[in-house]
Protein backbone atom coordinates (compact mmCIF):
# COMPACT_ATOMS: atom_id res chain seq x y z
CA UNK A 1 0.00 0.00 0.00
CA UNK A 2 1.41 3.22 -1.52
CA UNK A 3 -0.57 5.48 1.42
CA UNK A 4 2.07 3.55 4.21
CA UNK A 5 4.99 4.31 2.52
CA UNK A 6 7.05 8.06 2.91
CA UNK A 7 7.80 10.48 -0.32
CA UNK A 8 10.95 8.88 0.16
CA UNK A 9 10.25 5.45 0.17
CA UNK A 10 8.12 6.36 -3.32
CA UNK A 11 10.49 7.47 -5.05
CA UNK A 12 13.65 4.97 -4.18
CA UNK A 13 11.44 2.76 -5.23
CA UNK A 14 9.80 4.35 -8.55
CA UNK A 15 13.49 5.00 -9.75
CA UNK A 16 14.88 1.44 -8.76
CA UNK A 17 11.89 0.22 -11.01
CA UNK A 18 13.06 2.21 -13.79
CA UNK A 19 16.26 1.27 -13.77
CA UNK A 20 14.97 -2.69 -13.98
CA UNK A 21 12.70 -2.12 -16.64
CA UNK A 22 15.04 -0.62 -18.51
CA UNK A 23 18.57 -2.44 -17.92
CA UNK A 24 17.58 -5.57 -15.89
CA UNK A 25 14.60 -7.18 -17.86
CA UNK A 26 16.11 -7.55 -21.17
CA UNK A 27 18.93 -9.21 -19.70
CA UNK A 28 17.99 -11.42 -17.03
CA UNK A 29 18.01 -14.30 -19.03
CA UNK A 30 21.32 -13.85 -20.70
CA UNK A 31 23.24 -13.17 -17.20
CA UNK A 32 21.70 -16.34 -16.01
CA UNK A 33 22.44 -17.96 -19.32
CA UNK A 34 26.06 -16.76 -18.96
CA UNK A 35 26.88 -16.48 -15.18
CA UNK A 36 27.73 -12.86 -16.12
CA UNK A 37 28.12 -10.32 -13.70
CA UNK A 38 25.54 -7.56 -14.62
CA UNK A 39 28.48 -4.75 -14.99
CA UNK A 40 26.08 -2.44 -17.01
CA UNK A 41 23.19 -2.29 -14.26
CA UNK A 42 25.95 -1.86 -11.74
CA UNK A 43 26.68 1.54 -13.69
CA UNK A 44 23.01 2.47 -14.19
CA UNK A 45 22.83 2.14 -10.32
CA UNK A 46 25.83 4.32 -9.87
CA UNK A 47 24.81 7.10 -12.09
CA UNK A 48 21.45 7.11 -10.21
CA UNK A 49 23.43 7.57 -6.73
CA UNK A 50 21.79 4.04 -5.25
CA UNK A 51 24.84 2.30 -4.59
CA UNK A 52 24.96 3.43 -1.16
CA UNK A 53 21.47 4.26 -0.15
CA UNK A 54 22.29 2.58 3.06
CA UNK A 55 25.19 4.01 3.78
CA UNK A 56 25.16 7.62 6.09
CA UNK A 57 25.31 11.02 4.76
CA UNK A 58 28.51 11.68 6.87
CA UNK A 59 30.52 9.39 4.49
CA UNK A 60 29.09 9.94 1.20
CA UNK A 61 25.73 7.80 1.26
CA UNK A 62 22.08 8.95 0.86
CA UNK A 63 21.63 8.18 4.41
CA UNK A 64 18.45 6.64 3.78
CA UNK A 65 18.87 3.49 6.04
CA UNK A 66 17.99 -0.12 5.84
CA UNK A 67 13.94 0.28 4.87
CA UNK A 68 15.31 2.14 1.22
CA UNK A 69 17.87 -0.48 1.11
CA UNK A 70 15.24 -3.22 0.73
CA UNK A 71 12.84 -1.19 -1.10
CA UNK A 72 15.02 -0.89 -3.86
CA UNK A 73 16.55 -4.68 -3.33
CA UNK A 74 12.94 -6.26 -3.52
CA UNK A 75 12.07 -3.65 -6.74
CA UNK A 76 15.61 -5.43 -8.53
CA UNK A 77 14.57 -8.78 -7.62
CA UNK A 78 11.31 -8.79 -9.21
CA UNK A 79 13.16 -8.29 -12.38
CA UNK A 80 16.09 -10.87 -11.53
CA UNK A 81 17.04 -12.37 -8.01
CA UNK A 82 20.55 -12.50 -9.09
CA UNK A 83 20.64 -8.93 -9.58
CA UNK A 84 19.13 -8.22 -6.48
CA UNK A 85 21.81 -9.97 -4.58
CA UNK A 86 24.59 -8.17 -6.42
CA UNK A 87 23.32 -4.82 -5.25
CA UNK A 88 22.47 -6.01 -1.56
CA UNK A 89 25.73 -8.11 -1.08
CA UNK A 90 27.52 -4.75 -1.17
CA UNK A 91 25.56 -3.73 2.01
CA UNK A 92 26.03 -7.15 3.61
CA UNK A 93 30.09 -6.42 2.98
CA UNK A 94 29.56 -2.66 4.38
CA UNK A 95 27.61 -3.25 7.73
CA UNK A 96 31.08 -4.57 9.25
CA UNK A 97 32.83 -1.80 8.54
CA UNK A 98 29.32 0.72 10.09
CA UNK A 99 28.97 -1.28 13.10
CA UNK A 100 32.83 -1.80 14.09
CA UNK A 101 35.04 -0.22 11.66
CA UNK A 102 37.30 3.01 13.14
CA UNK A 103 36.46 6.68 12.03
CA UNK A 104 39.38 6.32 9.96
CA UNK A 105 38.11 3.30 8.17
CA UNK A 106 34.80 4.40 7.66
CA UNK A 107 36.11 7.61 6.29
CA UNK A 108 38.38 5.46 3.85
CA UNK A 109 36.12 3.28 2.41
CA UNK A 110 32.60 4.25 2.80
CA UNK A 111 32.31 7.05 0.71
CA UNK A 112 34.12 4.69 -2.20
CA UNK A 113 31.50 2.41 -1.74
CA UNK A 114 28.86 4.89 -1.47
CA UNK A 115 29.91 5.96 -4.67
CA UNK A 116 29.87 2.29 -6.57
CA UNK A 117 33.58 3.46 -7.28
CA UNK A 118 34.48 -0.11 -5.65
CA UNK A 119 32.64 -2.89 -4.21
CA UNK A 120 32.79 -4.86 -1.10
CA UNK A 121 31.93 -8.97 -0.06
CA UNK A 122 31.18 -10.70 3.41
CA UNK A 123 33.89 -13.31 4.40
CA UNK A 124 32.57 -15.40 6.82
CA UNK A 125 31.66 -19.05 6.03
CA UNK A 126 34.15 -21.98 5.50
CA UNK A 127 33.74 -25.72 4.57
CA UNK A 128 33.68 -26.33 8.11
CA UNK A 129 31.90 -23.35 9.45
CA UNK A 130 28.42 -22.58 7.89
CA UNK A 131 25.53 -22.07 10.55
CA UNK A 132 28.44 -22.66 13.24
CA UNK A 133 29.94 -19.17 12.64
CA UNK A 134 32.19 -19.46 15.86
CA UNK A 135 34.01 -22.95 14.31
CA UNK A 136 35.56 -20.80 11.66
CA UNK A 137 39.31 -22.29 11.21
CA UNK A 138 41.00 -18.82 8.94
CA UNK A 139 43.72 -17.61 11.33
CA UNK A 140 45.22 -14.62 11.57
CA UNK A 141 48.49 -14.03 13.66
CA UNK A 142 50.67 -10.86 14.14
CA UNK A 143 53.65 -9.92 12.23
CA UNK A 144 55.69 -7.42 14.41
CA UNK A 145 53.45 -4.73 15.18
CA UNK A 146 52.28 -3.60 12.22
CA UNK A 147 51.02 -6.48 10.12
CA UNK A 148 48.88 -9.78 10.47
CA UNK A 149 49.20 -12.88 8.83
CA UNK A 150 46.38 -14.75 7.35
CA UNK A 151 45.85 -17.91 6.51
CA UNK A 152 43.15 -20.00 5.38
CA UNK A 153 40.25 -20.02 3.28
CA UNK A 154 36.81 -19.01 2.66
CA UNK A 155 33.65 -20.52 0.83
CA UNK A 156 30.78 -19.25 -0.57
CA UNK A 157 31.96 -15.49 -0.87
CA UNK A 158 28.91 -13.44 -2.74
CA UNK A 159 30.11 -11.21 -5.26
CA UNK A 160 33.85 -12.78 -4.52
CA UNK A 161 35.97 -12.02 -8.30
CA UNK A 162 33.56 -8.34 -8.34
CA UNK A 163 34.66 -6.90 -5.09
CA UNK A 164 37.37 -4.62 -4.44
CA UNK A 165 37.03 -4.89 -0.45
CA UNK A 166 36.35 -7.64 1.45
CA UNK A 167 35.51 -8.35 5.30
CA UNK A 168 37.33 -10.93 6.66
CA UNK A 169 36.39 -12.88 9.43
CA UNK A 170 39.53 -14.71 11.41
CA UNK A 171 40.31 -16.43 14.40
CA UNK A 172 43.24 -14.59 16.48
CA UNK A 173 43.09 -17.69 18.73
CA UNK A 174 40.79 -20.88 18.28
CA UNK A 175 40.96 -21.53 21.98
CA UNK A 176 38.75 -18.45 22.80
CA UNK A 177 36.26 -19.50 20.50
CA UNK A 178 33.67 -16.97 19.17
CA UNK A 179 35.54 -14.84 21.31
CA UNK A 180 39.21 -15.36 19.36
CA UNK A 181 37.18 -14.07 16.08
CA UNK A 182 38.25 -10.62 14.40
CA UNK A 183 37.32 -9.57 11.53
CA UNK A 184 40.11 -7.90 8.89
CA UNK A 185 39.43 -5.12 5.79
CA UNK A 186 41.61 -7.27 3.04
CA UNK A 187 41.97 -5.55 -0.42
CA UNK A 188 42.10 -6.98 -3.57
CA UNK A 189 46.22 -7.66 -4.39
CA UNK A 190 47.37 -7.99 -1.39
CA UNK A 191 50.21 -10.13 -1.27
CA UNK A 192 49.11 -13.77 -0.57
CA UNK A 193 45.56 -13.92 -1.18
CA UNK A 194 44.10 -15.40 -3.91
CA UNK A 195 40.44 -15.60 -5.85
CA UNK A 196 39.91 -19.05 -5.87
CA UNK A 197 37.32 -21.43 -7.35
CA UNK A 198 34.10 -19.91 -8.89
CA UNK A 199 31.08 -21.95 -8.19
CA UNK A 200 28.55 -23.39 -10.62
CA UNK A 201 25.12 -22.01 -8.87
CA UNK A 202 21.78 -23.54 -9.68
CA UNK A 203 20.23 -19.87 -9.58
CA UNK A 204 21.66 -16.20 -9.16
CA UNK A 205 24.16 -17.31 -11.41
CA UNK A 206 24.91 -13.48 -12.54
CA UNK A 207 26.62 -12.74 -9.44
CA UNK A 208 29.93 -14.39 -9.24
CA UNK A 209 30.29 -17.18 -5.93
CA UNK A 210 33.82 -17.69 -5.04
CA UNK A 211 36.24 -19.34 -2.99
CA UNK A 212 38.84 -16.68 -1.22
CA UNK A 213 42.64 -18.34 -0.18
CA UNK A 214 44.76 -16.81 1.81
CA UNK A 215 48.49 -18.16 2.13
CA UNK A 216 50.48 -15.68 4.52
CA UNK A 217 47.97 -12.84 3.32
CA UNK A 218 49.95 -9.98 4.76
CA UNK A 219 47.28 -7.24 6.60
CA UNK A 220 48.67 -3.43 7.86
CA UNK A 221 47.09 -3.70 11.30
CA UNK A 222 45.21 -0.95 10.71
CA UNK A 223 42.76 -2.98 8.62
CA UNK A 224 42.22 -4.80 11.58
CA UNK A 225 38.13 -3.84 12.17
CA UNK A 226 37.57 -1.38 14.94
CA UNK A 227 41.41 -1.23 16.00
CA UNK A 228 40.53 -4.21 18.42
CA UNK A 229 40.76 -8.14 18.34
CA UNK A 230 38.00 -10.29 19.57
CA UNK A 231 35.15 -8.79 18.81
CA UNK A 232 34.46 -10.07 14.90
CA UNK A 233 31.67 -12.76 16.17
CA UNK A 234 29.77 -9.72 17.58
CA UNK A 235 30.88 -7.62 14.29
CA UNK A 236 29.12 -10.47 12.60
CA UNK A 237 26.21 -11.11 14.59
CA UNK A 238 25.37 -6.93 14.10
CA UNK A 239 25.73 -6.89 10.67
CA UNK A 240 23.50 -10.05 10.04
CA UNK A 241 20.31 -8.76 11.76
CA UNK A 242 21.11 -5.93 9.45
CA UNK A 243 21.33 -7.62 6.87
CA UNK A 244 18.81 -10.38 6.56
CA UNK A 245 16.01 -8.16 6.14
CA UNK A 246 17.65 -7.48 2.24
CA UNK A 247 17.68 -11.30 1.74
CA UNK A 248 13.71 -11.26 2.91
CA UNK A 249 13.14 -8.20 0.20
CA UNK A 250 14.99 -10.35 -2.19
CA UNK A 251 12.58 -13.15 -1.39
CA UNK A 252 9.80 -10.87 -1.43
CA UNK A 253 10.57 -9.70 -4.93
CA UNK A 254 11.51 -12.59 -6.75
CA UNK A 255 7.78 -13.75 -4.80
CA UNK A 256 6.06 -10.99 -6.24
CA UNK A 257 7.79 -11.02 -9.62
CA UNK A 258 6.82 -14.79 -10.53
CA UNK A 259 3.51 -13.56 -9.41
CA UNK A 260 3.00 -11.21 -11.33
CA UNK A 261 4.04 -13.14 -14.93
CA UNK A 262 1.59 -16.07 -13.50
CA UNK A 263 -1.45 -13.47 -13.49
CA UNK A 264 -0.50 -12.69 -16.84
CA UNK A 265 -0.25 -15.97 -18.17
CA UNK A 266 -3.58 -17.51 -16.76
CA UNK A 267 -5.26 -14.41 -17.76
CA UNK A 268 -3.85 -14.89 -21.40
CA UNK A 269 -3.79 -19.02 -21.87
CA UNK A 270 -7.38 -20.90 -22.51
CA UNK A 271 -8.26 -24.34 -21.80
CA UNK A 272 -11.44 -25.90 -21.88
CA UNK A 273 -12.72 -22.82 -24.03
CA UNK A 274 -12.30 -20.39 -21.41
CA UNK A 275 -9.44 -18.46 -19.53
CA UNK A 276 -7.45 -20.35 -17.07
CA UNK A 277 -7.75 -17.55 -14.84
CA UNK A 278 -11.65 -18.14 -14.37
CA UNK A 279 -11.12 -21.48 -12.88
CA UNK A 280 -12.03 -21.41 -9.16
CA UNK A 281 -9.24 -23.21 -7.96
CA UNK A 282 -6.85 -21.40 -9.86
CA UNK A 283 -8.19 -18.00 -8.49
CA UNK A 284 -7.66 -19.60 -4.91
CA UNK A 285 -3.93 -20.13 -5.94
CA UNK A 286 -3.79 -16.85 -6.70
CA UNK A 287 -5.24 -15.46 -3.63
CA UNK A 288 -3.39 -17.62 -1.46
CA UNK A 289 -0.30 -16.78 -2.63
CA UNK A 290 -0.68 -12.50 -3.24
CA UNK A 291 -1.86 -12.79 0.61
CA UNK A 292 1.51 -14.57 1.34
CA UNK A 293 3.40 -12.07 -0.22
CA UNK A 294 1.82 -9.14 1.62
CA UNK A 295 2.52 -10.51 4.81
CA UNK A 296 5.55 -11.35 3.85
CA UNK A 297 6.30 -7.44 2.91
CA UNK A 298 5.09 -6.19 5.67
CA UNK A 299 7.06 -7.97 7.70
CA UNK A 300 10.12 -7.51 6.18
CA UNK A 301 9.66 -3.45 6.28
CA UNK A 302 8.68 -3.86 10.11
CA UNK A 303 11.91 -5.61 10.41
CA UNK A 304 13.54 -2.33 8.63
CA UNK A 305 12.11 0.02 10.35
CA UNK A 306 13.47 -1.95 13.68
CA UNK A 307 17.12 -1.70 12.35
CA UNK A 308 16.88 1.49 11.53
CA UNK A 309 15.34 2.23 14.86
CA UNK A 310 18.03 0.38 16.66
CA UNK A 311 15.33 -1.36 18.61
CA UNK A 312 16.43 -4.13 21.04
CA UNK A 313 14.35 -6.92 19.29
CA UNK A 314 15.94 -5.97 15.68
CA UNK A 315 17.39 -9.91 15.80
CA UNK A 316 14.01 -11.47 16.27
CA UNK A 317 12.61 -9.19 13.67
CA UNK A 318 15.31 -10.02 11.21
CA UNK A 319 14.74 -13.71 11.42
CA UNK A 320 10.92 -14.04 11.09
CA UNK A 321 11.29 -11.87 7.99
CA UNK A 322 13.95 -13.83 6.71
CA UNK A 323 12.62 -17.35 7.20
CA UNK A 324 8.62 -16.27 6.30
CA UNK A 325 9.66 -14.28 3.50
CA UNK A 326 12.03 -16.91 1.94
CA UNK A 327 9.51 -19.60 2.28
CA UNK A 328 7.08 -17.52 0.82
CA UNK A 329 9.26 -17.18 -2.56
CA UNK A 330 9.93 -20.92 -2.89
CA UNK A 331 6.33 -21.82 -2.14
CA UNK A 332 5.13 -18.97 -4.32
CA UNK A 333 7.91 -19.50 -7.19
CA UNK A 334 7.20 -23.47 -7.29
CA UNK A 335 3.10 -22.77 -7.47
CA UNK A 336 3.97 -20.33 -10.36
CA UNK A 337 5.93 -22.50 -11.82
CA UNK A 338 2.66 -24.89 -11.60
CA UNK A 339 0.73 -22.35 -12.92
CA UNK A 340 2.55 -22.13 -16.13
CA UNK A 341 2.63 -26.52 -16.78
CA UNK A 342 5.17 -27.78 -19.27
CA UNK A 343 6.01 -24.47 -20.05
CA UNK A 344 7.02 -23.34 -16.86
CA UNK A 345 9.42 -26.22 -17.42
CA UNK A 346 11.21 -24.77 -19.78
CA UNK A 347 14.15 -21.88 -19.85
CA UNK A 348 11.66 -20.31 -23.13
CA UNK A 349 9.88 -19.00 -20.63
CA UNK A 350 11.15 -16.83 -17.51
CA UNK A 351 9.84 -18.22 -14.45
CA UNK A 352 11.45 -21.14 -13.69
CA UNK A 353 14.42 -18.86 -13.01
CA UNK A 354 12.59 -17.28 -10.56
CA UNK A 355 11.96 -20.92 -8.83
CA UNK A 356 15.90 -21.14 -9.19
CA UNK A 357 17.01 -17.51 -7.29
CA UNK A 358 14.43 -18.36 -4.92
CA UNK A 359 16.06 -21.63 -3.61
CA UNK A 360 19.36 -19.66 -1.80
CA UNK A 361 17.42 -17.33 0.01
CA UNK A 362 16.17 -20.19 2.36
CA UNK A 363 20.19 -21.22 2.82
CA UNK A 364 22.42 -18.05 3.05
CA UNK A 365 23.06 -15.40 5.67
CA UNK A 366 21.97 -18.15 7.89
CA UNK A 367 19.61 -21.05 7.32
CA UNK A 368 15.78 -21.30 7.43
CA UNK A 369 16.49 -23.71 10.20
CA UNK A 370 19.10 -21.45 12.50
CA UNK A 371 16.74 -18.43 11.86
CA UNK A 372 13.92 -20.71 13.92
CA UNK A 373 16.62 -21.12 16.51
CA UNK A 374 17.08 -17.55 16.78
CA UNK A 375 13.46 -16.79 16.91
CA UNK A 376 12.70 -19.42 20.04
CA UNK A 377 15.94 -18.03 21.79
CA UNK A 378 14.54 -14.69 21.99
CA UNK A 379 11.35 -15.81 22.69
CA UNK A 380 12.19 -17.41 25.66
CA UNK A 381 14.88 -14.46 27.03
CA UNK A 382 11.64 -12.19 26.46
CA UNK A 383 9.33 -14.63 28.63
CA UNK A 384 12.33 -15.00 30.90
CA UNK A 385 12.37 -11.28 31.62
CA UNK A 386 15.66 -10.95 29.84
Amino acid sequence: MDELLSKENLHYREKTKEIADRYVRPVAAELDRNAEYPWSVVRALQEEGLMGVWIPKDYGGAGAGVLNLCIVVEELSKACGGVGVTYAVNALGSFPLLVGGTEEQKKKHLPELAAGRKLIAFGLSEKKAGSDAGSLQTRATKDGDSHYLINGEKKWNTNGGAANLYTVFTTVNPERGGRGITAFIVEKGMEGFLIGKKEDLMGIRCVPVHELHFENCRVPAENLLGGKEGHGFKHAMMTLDLARPGVAAQAVGLAQGALDLAIKYVNEREQFGQKVSSFQAIQFMLADMATQIEAARQLVYQSARAADLGAKNTSKFAAMAKVFATDTAMMVTTNCVQLFGGYGYCRDYPIEKYMRDAKITQIYEGTNQVQRLVISRALIKEAAGG
